[in-house]
This record gives C-alpha cells, structure tokens and sequence, in this order.
C-alpha cells in the first residue's frame, strides 16, 4: 500500500480542504495505537481516524462506531486537556516527509495558544504527537533516556523530526535531472524508488507506466506534484489488498483518497478480526475437547481395570464353598470351577496373613468396589461423551463460519457456555441478537442456524409444517424451509439441502446425505445439550455442498 509521500501530500490537501474551521468535539482512543476524533465542520459533523500501527497506519474518515475502554488510556487523556474544543486551522505536510501536521487553535479560560498534532505515518515507526512551539506535550509512543537514542520523545523534550532519506527530494528538478541522466538503468521503477524521496514501489511503477518519452524528470517531477486523483482499491478474493491515489486497472474507484483508505483498512481489519477471532475460539474449544478426551481416557482405563470384576466373584464364591478344604497361611490353591460348563479348575491366588474365610471376603469386596466403580462410570461416560460430541459440533460451526456474524454468535454461546470468559459490559448495554442465515429459493425462506443455540431457537418458532434438514452422521447447521402450508418442489429441498451441507463437517467433501423431516418429527430430549435433537420419519436427499447460495 502506497502510504508513501506522494499520497500523503495529497491526503493532507484533502483533509485541509474538509476539516479547515472544524471544531474537535470528542477524542476516543478505541484501540492501543488508533484515535478517533468528531470534529464539527460546516459541511457537517465528521469523524477521523487516526491510526500508527505498524501495519494499518492511516488518516482517514470513518463511519465505524468502534468500542471505546471503559476507562481513557492516558494520551487520549491529554488529548482531552489540550484539544478539546480546538479549532483546526489547517493540514499540511512539512517537505516531502510522510508527516501529517494537524495546526489546531486551542482555547481555554484564560488564554488561547496554537498547537500542533503531529501523525508521523512511517510503518513500524508510526507515532503521534502534541507539540506546542517546538516541545513535545505528549506522544502516543515514547522512547528512553539513551545515549544511544536518536530522538528525545518524551514531554518537555524539543521535537526533532526523523533523519532524512539520503535520497534526491523530487521538489529539486536540478537533481532530479542529474540523477535521471542518460545513460538509464534497465529496471527505472526500483531506481527511482531507491534513490527519490517520498515513493513507494509501486508508486515508481506507476509514474514510469505512464510516461512516453521525453524529459525524464521533468515528467518525474510534474506526475509526482500533480493534485490530480482518482482513488482505487484493488481486491483479490474479495479481500482488499492494496489502495493507490491514481486509478490502476482492476481497481474499485472511489470519490476520495480518505474513502479508498477507508475501504481499504475496514476491509483488512475485518479479514484480520475474523482470522484472530476464529482462531481464538477454535483455540478454546480445542482445549476443553483436549480434556474432554483426557477425561473419556481415564474413565475407560477404569472400565478397563473393572473387566476382571466378575472372576472376582466366582473366586469368592469358590472359596466360601471350599472353606474345609483350606488352611490358614496358603498362598494359592486350585480349586474345581462349577461356573465352567467345561468342568475346568481355577487357581485362586491367597493372602497368607488371612483365613480362608478372609480370603473370601476380600475378593466378594473388590467385586463390590468394582461393580460400585462401574455404576459411577455409567454416567461420567455419558456426560463426557455428551460434551465432546458438543465440542465437536462448535469446532464444526467454527471452521464454517464465513462472516463475522457467525463467529459472534459463537462466542457468545462459548461464553455462556463458560468455555470463555464473560465480558465486562456497560450498564443498559443489550446483548445483540443475530439473526438466522436466511436464503431464498423459488419463493421460499430457507434459515439456517449460526450455533447451536440459534438452532434450538429456530426449532422453536418454526411451524410443524416447515420442513428440517441436518446432514446425516456429520455435524451441520439445523436449516429449516419455511413452508407457509405449501408443497415444497424437489429444487428447494435440494437447496437447502446444499446449505445444510455447506455449513456442515463435510463442506470440503462430494455428495453426502442430508435428512430431512417435518418439524413435528423432531424432538429435544430433556437436559440435552444446544442443538442436540432427535428425530423420527425422516427422509434422506444426497446432496454437494452448495458455495454460490448468496446469504441474504
């Protein structure tokens, strides 16, 4: 992306022309390294997003209402002392460095005085300041006391601009013609952009795609101090990857340099978003189903360990019917098995330090401790079973998801869930409802659920007539047609029954079966985990995943 001089001067003209006797109203600071500032201008009330991280910095306007901290880190606090209510004098950037200068006049009870916001936009070296006449007030990134230390950014501290590139600034044409002189290297676009100030790679490109001969430089100089813009964004996938001030073909136009930028970094920031939330919750519930196994483990090892519970018996039984036969201070004896249709003998291993009569007692005591082990086990293996099969059908929801409604939605069941911590929320803040994923085919609504509690919910304000369609053996999305009391035709059920596959375990795989039933025919077992139905007189439909449904 070309956050590079060239557009910067640009952006800073577009910004000056809009926010010029603009008023900053409000400062927030939604995220460590991102402000966002309303500002009231004639034009109307506007807000600005001001970004330093490393791989989203930018000056743009905004529409998101991103969530605020409860409490205001401390650079938006003094954001708040110094700025609030300023008027906004002008935007500019200083030569041609990837600095934007925002001149605000500030007011107070007693005095007024000209500041200067200061958003240096140089990748991992991104930062803000608040200078006034030269001092550093405050800055969202600040360094150390260092001999070492190039720059001094800390309060009270004289602000020093960033080392200048030893490369040729563009605004001094002599050099510019020198350093273009005949004879020209073969690759033009890397040698400008290594050696003239202020452009990025494909910024270079850009400038030598267009040029057709002549005056080298003077056609360097003018295209690079040109106002001229047509703003783009380039996709691929769907997913932005590269915005230019300059149309490139293939790419999306737009009105302003802010609004590609806008576009750009919404659409970035929402793949990244999805990608860390997916990956948070798989993370999640991939630990519980890791205990969940674990646990399974170990009640079967004691399952396992109680196989030998009924020869426990007999051998006690053996014994109690053999008392005359045996002494005191025996450590084994060889016994006639009666239990045998065989007629076959058992050797019965003994205590020596115990009675014959003992020795009975202590094999009739391990029969009942085991037998007492095995009906605890009954249910632990069933409750466990239950929960890995639940944590089976979120990983399933999970790795479906394709917005981030989807991933909400499951979040919000994990927590409730307890596999994740509930948040901290405002007074009178609603949790949001989601709504199902509603398709239409031929005139009928086809839902289908986001988690497996939307799929209790949409069971349940579903008619008995509506038709329920579940990917058979795999996990899947519930998905229900709306019938109205109609016949629903073989393209709806088949439809839907590509939906129900899409959002399933077997998405990436070929044909596979769906049933599906009326909903009168499927039943919530009581206690039963979100999601878990069970139902009868079902029919079966083999069906492909279908991708190209469009999610309405």
């Amino acid at each position: 992306m070309p956050q590079d001089t060239f557009t910067i001067r640009l952006l800073a003209k577009e910004l000056a022309s809009s926010l010029r006797g603009g008023r900053i109203n409000r400062i927030n600071q939604p995220g460590k390294e991102e402000l966002s500032l309303l500002i009231y201008t004639q034009k109307g009330t506007l807000k600005l997003t001001v970004n330093a991280n490393a791989a989203d910095c930018g000056v743009y306007f905004t529409t998101d209402n991103p969530p605020n901290p409860l409490t205001a880190p401390n650079f938006c606090m003094l954001l708040r002392k110094y700025l609030q209510g300023a008027e906004i004098l002008g935007v500019e950037t200083p030569g041609f460095e990837r600095i934007l200068i925002f001149r605000v006049l500030c007011f107070s009870d007693f005095s007024t005085a000209e500041r200067e916001l200061r958003v240096e936009i140089m990748g991992k070296y991104s930062n803000i300041l608040l200078t006034e006449k030269g001092i550093i007030l405050g800055a969202l990134k600040t360094t150390t006391i260092d001999e070492n230390c190039r720059r001094a950014i800390l309060p009270g501290a004289p602000y020093l601009p960033p080392a200048p590139q030893d490369k040729t600034d563009p605004s001094d044409l002599s050099a510019l013609r020198a350093l273009l002189s005949p004879p020209l290297p073969d690759d033009l676009p890397r040698f400008l952009f290594q050696h003239v100030a202020g452009l990025a790679p494909c910024t270079a490109e850009q400038i030598v795609s267009g040029y057709r001969g002549g005056d080298l430089a003077q056609y360097v100089h003018d295209t690079i101090f040109s106002d001229e813009i047509s703003p783009c964004v380039v996709e691929k996938n769907g997913v932005p990857t590269d915005f230019f001030a300059r149309y490139v073909p293939g790419g999306i136009s737009f009105e302003s340099i802010s609004a590609a930028e806008q576009y750009f970094y919404a659409g970035r920031r929402a793949k990244k978003g999805f990608d860390e939330l997916q990956r948070k919750l798989s993370s999640a519930v991939s630990s519980a189903k890791k205990k969940q196994e674990k646990r399974l483990s170990q009640v079967l090892e004691k399952r396992r360990q109680c196989e030998g519970m009924e020869e426990d018996r007999i051998k006690g039984e053996l014994l109690t019917a053999n008392l005359y036969r045996l002494k005191q201070g025996m450590r084994s004896c060889e016994l006639e098995n009666y239990y045998d249709e065989a007629g076959g003998t058992v050797k019965i291993a003994l205590d020596e330090r115990l009675s014959p009569a003992d020795n009975a007692q202590a094999y009739f005591r391990r029969y009942r401790k085991q037998k007492r082990t095995l009906e605890v086990l009954g249910p632990q293996e069933t409750e466990v079973r239950s929960e890995l099969e639940y944590s089976l059908s979120l990983l399933a929801a999970i790795a479906s998801a394709d917005r981030m409604d989807d991933l909400k939605c499951l979040e919000e069941e994990l927590q409730l869930a307890g596999l994740l911590k509930q948040p901290e929320r405002r007074k009178k803040q609603a949790v949001p409802e989601y709504p199902f994923r509603r398709f239409e085919k031929d005139g009928f609504e086809v839902l289908a659920g986001r988690n497996n509690l939307q799929n209790d919910r949409l069971i349940r304000t579903s008619s008995p007539d509506d038709i329920w369609l579940h990917a058979q053996k795999y996990h899947s999305s519930h998905v229900v047609i709306r019938t109205g009391g109609r016949a629903v035709p073989d393209e709806v059920l088949l439809f839907a029954a590509g939906i129900c596959a899409r959002y399933s375990d077997a998405r990436q795989g070929g044909r596979i079966p769906v049933d599906y039933c009326p909903i009168r025919q499927v039943k919530k077992p009581p206690k039963a985990r979100a999601g878990f139905v069970i139902y009868h007189e079902y029919k079966t439909i083999l069906t492909e995943p279908d991708t190209d449904a469009k999610e309405l």
